[in-house]
């Protein structure tokens, strides 16, 4: 009996460096996974940041094509009334994360330049709901179009399934980071 504990003994300490081997191979892979990931983590911040810097301009010159001088943010405004038709300022200060009085001044500023209107809420005489007038849609619809025969220009060659699947992940990115903002 001795003989067959000291031969697995034997069996035991002869497989325990190729477990241990094992172990140290899986930690490398590991950290190899690590870095692989981080440095794919940093190549895609890279290519956002490259990405909003172009899309900063691309809004001050949708902007300007809609009202010279229009701000940006103000912009930013006008394309969410565009999108969000007959909302109230509280529902557009919550999806923009403003306060009401910096989304107020912009809303004034879109008001004052015939892009926005404001008509009485039926259902809360307190509250106004926020649409584009007809010369806004124009306006809007002028500054986008050559912003989108830019972007099917870029996507000529990609296969359809291609734009649909960068949709999907772009999508999902956004929530990911809306469900764990930095620091």
């Amino acid at each position: 009996m001795r003989e067959e504990t000291r031969a697995e003994g034997i069996d035991r300490d002869r497989r325990a460096p190729d477990a241990a081997g094992a172990d140290d191979a899986d930690r490398n892979a590991a950290g190899a996974d690590d870095a692989d990931r981080d440095a794919a983590v940093h190549e895609l911040e890279a290519e956002f940041s490259a990405l909003f810097v172009r899309a900063r301009k691309a809004i001050a010159e949708a902007a300007n094509a809609v009202s010279p001088g229009l701000q940006p943010g103000a912009y930013k405004v006008f394309t969410t009334i565009a999108r969000r038709s007959g909302c109230t300022l509280s529902a557009l200060a919550d999806e923009l994360g403003l306060d009401k009085g910096q989304l107020s001044r912009a809303v004034t500023e879109l008001e004052g330049l015939g892009l926005v209107s404001r008509t009485p809420d039926p259902d809360d005489r307190r509250a106004q709901l926020l649409a584009l007038t007809e010369h806004g849609s124009a306006q809007l619809s002028a500054a986008q179009t050559g912003r989108r025969r830019a972007m099917d220009a870029s996507l000529s060659t990609w296969p359809v399934q291609d734009i649909r699947h960068l949709s999907r992940l772009l999508h999902a990115l956004s929530g990911g980071l809306e469900r764990h903002p930095a620091s």
